[in-house]
Formats: structure tokens, C-alpha cells, sequence
């Protein structure tokens, strides 16, 4: 049965919302190679999103292995360098999916600001009839701290 109030099957979805973007080092890396379409060393972006070699060297490999980014190997004098710019294909996925969480926040903050700004005791008054405020349950609090 569906609602007419909660509008529409999957509103809130957000199909857009890419796992292999959404993950935080994944999101400062992609956001790091499209402000520099020429591309990125290794060194610069690991500086840049504040991360070890271990855990940039994990996230552009997923990146990559997505089709997301591409990995050039040079030399700058005799040292060896890797390059990382998101590929065309990247760049789209990117952008579709900061369109989708633009969407995100406009709904959240949409939702979110009418009953912020309403007063505590309409708060109150708008439970529905016959529901009341959850008690805290005192066996999650103990799993909840831990032995």
C-alpha cells in the first residue's frame, strides 16, 4: 500500500549515490584529479587528501579497476613517476554523482528546516494520535558500552 504523503516508490533512493565515489578517500581523490584534468603524481595527491601510501595506493586501484581513473608511468630526470587523471567516462560518473547528492542535501534541507524552526511544544503536539516517545531500552545501553 502506498502512501500518497511519502511520495512515490524509491523517492529517497538517490540511485545516483555511487558506492565506489561515496567512500570519503575515494570522493577527495576523484574531487582532486577533476580540478587537475592534466592529472596528479602520486605524491601530490597523496598530500593533497592526506593519506599513506598504503590506503591512496587501495583506493586509486579501486578507482581504476572501476574505469574511473587512468595510470600513466614516466620519468621526471631518472626517477620513475605515476600519474593518475580521471578518465572521460570518470568525469561523467563524477558529475552524475554530485547532481545526485546536490539532490540530497536540497531534500534534506528541505525536510529538515520546518521542523527545526517549529517550536518544541508543536513538536510535541504533531506525534501522531496514540503514539508516544520511545523509552531507551536498557539492554541495548549495556551492548552499546561494551563489557
Amino acid at each position: 500500500m502506498t502512501d500518497g504523503r511519502l511520495g512515490g516508490a524509491g523517492r529517497f533512493a538517490y540511485e545516483g549515490l555511487q558506492r565506489v565515489l561515496h567512500e570519503k578517500a575515494r570522493l577527495g581523490i576523484a574531487t582532486s584529479l577533476v580540478a587537475h584534468p592534466e592529472g596528479l603524481l602520486f605524491a601530490d595527491l597523496k598530500e593533497l587528501c592526506a593519506l599513506t601510501d598504503g590506503n591512496l595506493n587501495r583506493h586509486l586501484k579501486v578507482l581504476q579497476d572501476a574505469g574511473l581513473v587512468q595510470v600513466l608511468k614516466g620519468h621526471v630526470g631518472k626517477r620513475p613517476q605515476t600519474l593518475y587523471r580521471m578518465t572521460r567516462p570518470g568525469r561523467d560518473r563524477f558529475i552524475e554523482y554530485i547532481e545526485t547528492l546536490e539532490q540530497v542535501v536540497v531534500d534534506g534541507l528541505q525536510a529538515a528546516r520546518p521542523h527545526a524552526e517549529a517550536p518544541q511544544s508543536t513538536r510535541k503536539a504533531a506525534l501522531l494520535k496514540g503514539w508516544s516517545p520511545a523509552e531507551r531500552d536498557p539492554c541495548l545501553l549495556v551492548l552499546a558500552s561494551g563489557p
